[in-house]
This record gives structure tokens, sequence and C-alpha cells, in this order.
């Protein structure tokens, strides 16, 4: 099952966080971004998904050192719609945040400076994404877990879920 399907059975699911209301508060933010930055949701979503790569790997890297539940708790912690520099802080070193801030600005054209003040914002989105599986009663995150199985076919990908999102609530 592919991390767009989980999110929506979280959506659907009462046991698990993720709601409607979470998923138009993530489309909004981008949106916000889109307006702030001049670039069109597109290349907006293109941020999301290179940036979720690299938040991806930094969880995996967690995972193995400190557990799942270490994890769970950094984006329970971090995840939100509204910038939070500790988020970034918790998952990039400095020069790793420069890293991806040039990584995403050679694959979309957008300024580096620009991507890595954004950071703050756009991270705490991806693990707004993520939190959306959390169940309060098994403690277990099916969208967490299909995130970062790197088992899989690495067709995992944060753009796509956005996009996906935004279609399904007719943004």
């Amino acid at each position: 099952m592919g991390l767009f399907d989980q999110i929506l059975g979280a959506v659907t699911n009462p046991n698990q966080q993720g709601s409607l209301g979470q998923l138009g508060g993530i489309i909004n933010t981008v949106q916000q971004l889109s307006d702030r930055t001049g670039a069109d949701a597109s290349t907006i979503q293109s941020v999301l998904g290179i940036v979720g790569n690299y938040v991806r790997s930094s969880l995996q890297e967690k995972q193995a050192t400190n557990g799942e539940g270490e994890v769970q708790t950094l984006v329970n912690q971090y995840a939100g719609t509204s910038p939070n520099p500790q988020a970034v802080d918790s998952l990039f070193s400095f020069g790793m945040q420069q890293q991806v801030a040039e990584a995403v600005a050679q694959r979309t054209g957008l300024d580096a400076g620009t991507i890595q003040q954004l950071l703050p914002l756009i991270v705490p989105v991806v693990l707004n994404f993520l939190q959306s599986g959390a169940n309060a009663q098994s403690g277990s995150n099916s969208v967490l877990n299909t995130f970062l199985d790197a088992d899989r076919d690495g067709d995992v990908d944060i753009a796509d879920a956005i996009r996906m999102a935004s279609q399904y609530l007719g943004r």
C-alpha cells in the first residue's frame, strides 16, 4: 500500500490522528509557501518531496540508532504547519541543512538561501504528514512505518502524497 493510501486510511480511521482538517492545513501551508516564494504549487511540492527524502534518511538513521519509539516521539514533537527551527535542528546538522538547501536549489531552480530559510516550515509539514498515522491505542504509526520502510520499492514520495491530497480535497 502506498504512502497516500496509508494517509487516507489514517484519515478514515478514528483510532489514528489523521483528519481532513490536518490534510487541509498541510495543503494551505503548501499554498502559502508558493505565495511566499513566487513558485508554483508543483515546484513547492517538489521541494517537499526532496526535503522529504532527506527527512526519511535522517529518521531511518535515528531509528537504527535509537529505536522506533524515539522516531515517533520526534515526529509527534515537531509535526505541524508553523515554522519550527528546532525541528530542522533535530534532524539535520548545520552542514546538512546547507546540503539539503543546495540539493533543492539545483533540482528546482529556487534560491538555496531561500530554501534554507524555509526549512523550519517545510520540515514540520513533512512530519505532520507522517504523524497522521499515529494510533493512540496501539502506539503504532502506519504512515511513518510505510515512509521509513526501506525494504519496499522506494516509491514513497511526499510530493506525490501532497499532490494526491490536494486533488482529494479538490484544491
